[in-house]
Formats: C-alpha cells, structure tokens, sequence
C-alpha cells in the first residue's frame, strides 16, 4: 500500500560464537595488546596492565558482535575505539579518587620525569616542591593524597625479586598480633616499670600508684598524706623523674656505675636506684606477665583519706 514503510534493514552482524566470530577475535588480540601499551603509558604504575588487558579483550568481543562491513570501516579501526573504550570505562569504574586527584597525581609525575631526566636521578623533596613552586609542606600534603587514593590488591607483589614472591599481604603487619620481640620488649618494660615503683621512696610510691593506678586526685593524696597539694604536686615530678632516671640506666648501652664510684650525693643516689632496679628481680622474671603493682606496695588506702 501507498502509506506502507519499509522495514529499516539491520546490519549484518556475526551471530554469537559463530565460527567467523571466533576467528575475528582472535585474529585482533594483538590488536588489544597494542591498545593497552598505548593506554597504560597515561595511567599511574599500580594500575593492574592485565585488568586493562581484560576489559580490552571484553571491547574486542563486543565490537566483534557490532561490527557492520557494510559500513565501510575497517574492522581494526572500529575495533580499536571499542577496546580503548572499555580499558577507560573500566578505570574510570573501579576508581573512587576524584578527578582532581588525579590531576594532581599527574601533574606530580610528570615534574618527577622532567628533573629525574634532567639530574639523571630522582629528585629529593626540596628539588620537587622548587620545580612545582610549592613549599615542602603543601608538596607532602599532595603525596599524602596521592597515597591515599591508591587502592591495591593483597596479591599485589611488591618486590623485584623474582626468587622470593611477597605479595603485600606478606608484608602487612598486624597490630593486634606484636612480633615475639616486641612482645618480649613490652614486658621487661613493664617489669623494669613495676620493680622501679616498688623501689621508690614510699611517699613517692604512694603518690604515683594513688595518683596513676588508683586514680586518685591531688587532693585526695594531699589528705592522706598530710601535706599541701603543691607539695603532692612536687613528690609526682620528683617520683616520675626518678623512674625515668632509673629505667632509662636499665637500657644504657654503658655499664651501670656503682654509688662508690661516682661523686656527688645525688649522683650517688641516682646509681643505688638504677643498680636497685636491675637486681630487683632477673631475666626471666621480667618476662612473666605480671602486673605493675604485683608484688609490690600496697594500695593507698580507699574511701575518706584523712
């Protein structure tokens, strides 16, 4: 009839997994291959190549099912705007970091290239902030947001040696899981903290378990204590400066003195103390888990100090 339309045609596209479909992906993996070459040199170096190989292959595959010969256009061209346009769509996807970001990340980059050309190394902090007109503190604010909008995978491998593959879940550490010496580190700590309060002159004493391990207030200890305050005050700092003293001997790399062979009252006092830690209790003493008023004084007393 006169009103009557032609049904618009349709292109003439492969059927899926027809032989003649198979073979024109495969003929044009290279062709992928080549693309992602092209692509990744724009991207930064954690980006994964063989994911943007895999949505590439995707792209291959689909402009594969839509490509019409009838058009004119050479498969390889066509294909190529389909494999570069998935390897971006893909990116684009899995990344969370704003735009801005990656400007930035980009534009750090590329001063890193142009002075690492230009010195034959890699640039230091202050070379990078001078050629990106930035003082160094805005220059490690921008490589702290650079970090951060960094996503890897566990299996990311982060050494080049080849005979020992370390993905980054090798080289995680777990906080909640110390390493044995650090373990071990901690509790002679502890152990050389608990013997060097139980050592302290006992108005001392009182004052820092009362005042840190029995929450006490100044007031509180000053009522118990018969004395000001202030005078609490003074026997804390006093107290705090002794155990720093005495600790901190315990870890010297120098051989403790003995009171007799040091001049001075205080210096004589200072060596009792550290030597009265160290023979407080031994080496494997110290390792056992125990508590910092273990063994030692006893509370300052509960309730209304008077």
């Amino acid at each position: 009839m006169k009103g009557d339309k032609k049904p618009m045609s349709t292109p003439a596209t492969p059927e899926i997994n027809t032989p003649a479909l198979n073979e024109m992906i495969e003929e044009n993996l290279p062709l992928v291959k080549h693309i992602v070459f092209q692509v990744a040199v724009h991207f930064p170096r954690h980006v994964d190549r063989e994911e943007l190989a895999r949505a590439g292959a995707l792209g291959l595959v689909e402009a594969a099912r839509r490509y019409d010969e009838s058009r004119g256009v050479p498969f390889d061209r066509f294909a190529a705007q389909r494999i570069r346009g998935a390897i971006l769509d893909a990116v684009r996807a899995a990344d969370w970091a704003p735009r801005s970001v990656r400007t930035l990340g980009r534009k750090l980059e590329a001063a890193e290239q142009r002075l690492a050309t230009k010195l034959g190394r890699l640039p230091n902090l202050d070379e990078m902030s001078e050629e990106l007109s930035m003082t160094k503190a805005e220059l490690q604010r921008l490589q702290d947001r650079m970090f951060r909008s960094v996503v890897l995978a566990l299996e990311h491998e982060v050494n080049d040696d080849h005979d020992e593959d370390l993905t980054l879940v090798d080289v995680l550490i777990d906080r909640r899981s110390p390493e044995p010496l650090e373990e071990l580190e901690k509790r002679e700590l502890h152990a050389f903290l608990r013997d060097a309060i139980h050592l302290l002159p006992e108005r001392q004493r009182l004052v820092v378990v009362g005042y840190f391990l029995e929450n006490k207030t100044s007031q509180d200890l000053a009522g118990f204590l018969g004395v000001t305050e202030s005078r609490v005050s003074q026997l804390r700092s006093e107290a705090l400066q002794m155990l720093k003293e005495g600790i901190e001997a315990q870890f010297s790399k120098d051989e403790l003195p003995k009171p007799e062979e040091v001049s001075g009252r205080v210096a004589r006092r200072k060596a009792a103390y550290a030597q009265a830690v160290s023979g407080e209790s031994d080496f494997g003493g110290r390792l056992r888990n125990v508590s910092l008023v273990e063994s030692g004084p006893g509370p300052v007393p509960v309730g209304p100090l008077s």
